[in-house]
Order: C-alpha cells, then sequence, then structure tokens
C-alpha cells in the first residue's frame, strides 16, 4: 500500500499492534497529538502502555481479534510480532490496511526535513542530545527516540512553534532514530544522516559486515546534493561508504567529519568517551542548521542523558547505589564499564547482564567474553530470548564459562540474582544492570 504522509493525514482511526514497544508506541503518542483515535494491544503492562492511557489510548493486555474494531481505518504494527498474529490476520481479512513501524516512521519521513540518526551504538543517545539541542534553538522540531527522555518523560516531542528555520519550514524539522535491522531505515527520507559508527550486529539477518556497510551505503545514497552525511569518515569501517558518496562526483552529499569538532569531557554531564564522540556527532547537526556552537555546547552541558543509558536509579537500603544501561552488545558493555570505572574509581562495580538474542549471543560469544573486564563481578543471565526462539544451542551458563580475569557467574532467576546481590554488595558498591530486555527490573526491586 502507498505509505506516505498524505495518507496518514487522512486516517482517524489507527490500531497499533506491540503498542508498548518504544517505537512503536512514540508513533502511537504522535498520532494521539495529531487527534486520531488511538488503540493497540501489547503483551504486558508498562509504564509506556499506562501513559498512553492516560493521553486516551483504549489499551488491550494480549493479543486477540476482538481488539481490532472494525472502523479501523489502519493498522501499525512491530516486526517482534507473529506472522500469525490474530490482529493482523483480522486486518487482512477486513482489508484494513497494515503498516509496519519503520514504514509508518517513513510516511512522516517523507512530509518533513528529516534528520536521521544511525549506526550501530549511540543512536539513542546521540538523537536525543540533538533534540536537546535543536529545542533550546527553538527551531520547534518533532522527535521520535528510541528512549524516554529524562525531561519531557516521553519518547516523542511535537513540533512547537518556533521561528521559519533555514532549510526547513516551521514545524517540519524531525529528527529520528534509523533503525539498521531488516534494513528498515531504507524506509526514511533523510535529508541529514548521522553514521556514529559500524559494528558487526544483528547477525541473524546481515551475511557479515559488508552487508552491514550495504545496507549504510544505501542509506547514505538516498541522500542526494542537497544532503548532509555526519560521520567519522577515517573510521575502518565508514571508509567504503565515504568511498562510495565521493565517486559520485562534487555535486555529492556534503559530509561532515564530526572526529574534528572540539568538545572537551568536561562540557558534558553524561561519562564516556562514547558520549563525547555522540555529542560531537550533535554538534555536527548543530553547525548544518546554522545553530551557533556555543549555543550549542551549552544546550549539551545540561543534557541529563536518557532512560536506561548509564541511569542513576537509586540506592538501596544498606547504601549501594544501582545504575541501569541499555547496552547489549561487546562494545556497549566495554564503553559503560569503562565509564563506570572512571567515575567510580575505587568502588566495587557489580554488572548484572542479560544477554539479548541467542543468536546475538551465539555470534559474538569470544566479543562477549572480553567485554566484562572493568567490572569486579560478572553475574549473567538466561538469554531474553525477544524475537527469537530458543534452538538449545547457547545459555548463560555458556558466556559465564568464557568470561575470564574477572569473577563471573551464571545466575538464571531474577530472584535468586537478587538474593546474591542482597549478600554479597556492600555499602559504597555499585549495581550495573545491563541489557536490552527487561534486567532493569532486578535493580529497580532492590530500591528503598
Amino acid at each position: 500500500m502507498k505509505s506516505d504522509n498524505s495518507f496518514l493525514k487522512n486516517v482517524r482511526n489507527i490500531h497499533f499492534v506491540g503498542i508498548g514497544g518504544i517505537g512503536v508506541s512514540a508513533i502511537a503518542r504522535m498520532m494521539i497529538f495529531e487527534g486520531k483515535r488511538v488503540s493497540g494491544s501489547d503483551v504486558s503492562d508498562s509504564l509506556i502502555t499506562r501513559e498512553l492511557k492516560k493521553l486516551g489510548a483504549k489499551i488491550y493486555m494480549g493479543h486477540g481479534t476482538d481488539n481490532l474494531a472494525k472502523d479501523i481505518d489502519l493498522v501499525v504494527y512491530t516486526t517482534a510480532v507473529a506472522k500469525d498474529n490474530p490482529e493482523l490476520e483480522k486486518a487482512k481479512k477486513l482489508k484494513i490496511p497494515a503498516l509496519t513501524y519503520s514504514q509508518t516512521l517513513g510516511a512522516v519521513s517523507k512530509g518533513k526535513y528529516t534528520v536521521a540518526v544511525s549506526g550501530t551504538h549511540g543512536k539513542t543517545t546521540t538523537t536525543a542530545m540533538i533534540a536537546k539541542i535543536l529545542i533550546d534553538a527553538k527551531l520547534a522540531p518533532t522527535i521520535i527516540v528510541g528512549s524516554l527522555l529524562k525531561k519531557e518523560n516521553s519518547n516523542f516531542i511535537a513540533a512547537k512553534g518556533g521561528p521559519r528555520h533555514g532549510r526547513a519550514a516551521k514545524g517540519d524539522l524531525f529528527v529520528c532514530e534509523a533503525c539498521e535491522y531488516n534494513r528498515a531505515f531504507l524506509d526514511l527520507s533523510p535529508k541529514i544522516l548521522v553514521i556514529t559508527n559500524i559494528e558487526e550486529d544483528h547477525l541473524d539477518y546481515y551475511k557479515d559486515l559488508r552487508d552491514i556497510q550495504n545496507a549504510f551505503a544505501e542509506l547514505a545514497g538516498k541522500l542526494g546534493k542537497d544532503g548532509f552525511l555526519v560521520c567519522n569518515p577515517n573510521d575502518k569501517n565508514l571508509k567504503p561508504i565515504v568511498k562510495k558518496l565521493a565517486r559520485l562526483g562534487r555535486d555529492a552529499t556534503k559530509i561532515i567529519d564530526y572526529s574534528k569538532i572540539r568538545l572537551s569531557a568536561d562540557a558534558l554531564k553524561v561519562p564516556g568517551e562514547h558520549n563525547i564522540k555522540n555529542g560531537k556527532a550533535a554538534l555536527g547537526v548543530a553547525k548544518i542548521l546554522k545553530i551557533k556552537n556555543e549555543a550549542a555546547i551549552k544546550s549539551l552541558s545540561s543534557f541529563p542523558g536518557v532512560w536506561r543509558r548509564f541511569e542513576y536509579k537509586g540506592k538501596t537500603k544498606n547504601g549501594v547505589a544501582v545504575y541501569d544501561d541499555y547496552a547489549h552488545h561487546p562494545t556497549e558493555i566495554k564503553a559503560t564499564l569503562k565509564a563506570a570505572c572512571g567515575r567510580f574509581g575505587d568502588k566495587k562495580i557489580f554488572c548484572v547482564f542479560q544477554p539479548h538474542l541467542f543468536s546475538r549471543t551465539r555470534l559474538l560469544m569470544d566479543d562477549f567474553a572480553e567485554s566484562f573486564g572493568d567490572a569486579d563481578e560478572v553475574i549473567v543471565a538466561n538469554i531474553y530470548a525477544a524475537r527469537e526462539r530458543d534452538d538449545g544451542s547457547v545459555n548463560g551458563r555458556d558466556l559465564a564459562e568464557r568470561i575470564k580475569n574477572v569473577s563471573a557467574r551464571h545466575i538464571g532467576s531474577f530472584k535468586e540474582i537478587k538474593k546474591f546481590l542482597k549478600k554479597n554488595a556492600r555499602r559504597g558498591d555499585v549495581i550495573i544492570t545491563m541489557g536490552a530486555g527487561d534486567i532493569f527490573k532486578v535493580g529497580e526491586s532492590m530500591l528503598v
């Protein structure tokens, strides 16, 4: 079906399958803001579904045919749901148009001046940093981010007032994350593309690194001569993409090298070398949009971080600090623990890691095993299956046994992990729950 912005404008009643997901819920918020009637289903209640309910959405727990009213104009769904999902099957039977989350995001993108933030790591934080800069500069951006912005407690920010901008009319500036899984980001129509970095990931879908690079190159190729690519062109994994653009000639996409932008660690509240790089990428976007560098850096200096990115959760009754981080790839784990080591000095760090996906754990096992060197104690939980089924080829114990040079153990259940931490973590120690699943519940359950 045609998935453009004009189609979305004419839709009145939308049903979301998997409405509690961080991406799908942002689109749902946007549609509510635009005055559309929204309903949706998910497998469990959450902060996100409760907030959507407060905004007026009708939320169903569990998936079933009765959830889908006959007057629905459009179904939007996450690809994480099964192909035989009863709501999708009913939509097909009733001939109700259905779009994936990425197709819907692409439809929004076609009607706006889009800043798309892509990369294996750092997408969410960089998107949030850009959002902070643009909001402070009163450029009235519309924002969709893959987490909750701390100040707004939302993954969607609607355009609010602001002057007409040199590159985009008032309200037409759109900032979003561009996810590479399934080549979903190819649905977008960016004018500015940020590529934070490229590494091997999602190898349940991609063949290898070259296949991943080809996907990013295809996305960059959509920019055209009036577009901008913000990246580190000297990064070895980005060079093939930059070379392809260079072959297009002098009218090709303009490249902004964020590695040359100056930004000190002292200018940021969020720790870590990786966040300095994220900040530089955000400053690259600010430069394109003609925001003064001093103003952009001032915005970054008060950037509080985002939900589940080195997020301080509180302290336990016996004085143990609890943090949570979304890191679920070896490089992200290393970066987060390195930042934690720099911040906490000699304090003992307990890292509670929940692997995400059986395929990722199996294919990157050696890299995972070498990622925890800056922790003092590592607890590996059972693998969070997400969209996969357990074929018995790998489990959390396998990873725990491969981790060397640091104390590591496998404790499958959250209840037993909590019991271990209560017994072994002392006042002044730090617990960091880590992973893309629901491991954050362990830390939250221990707070005063």
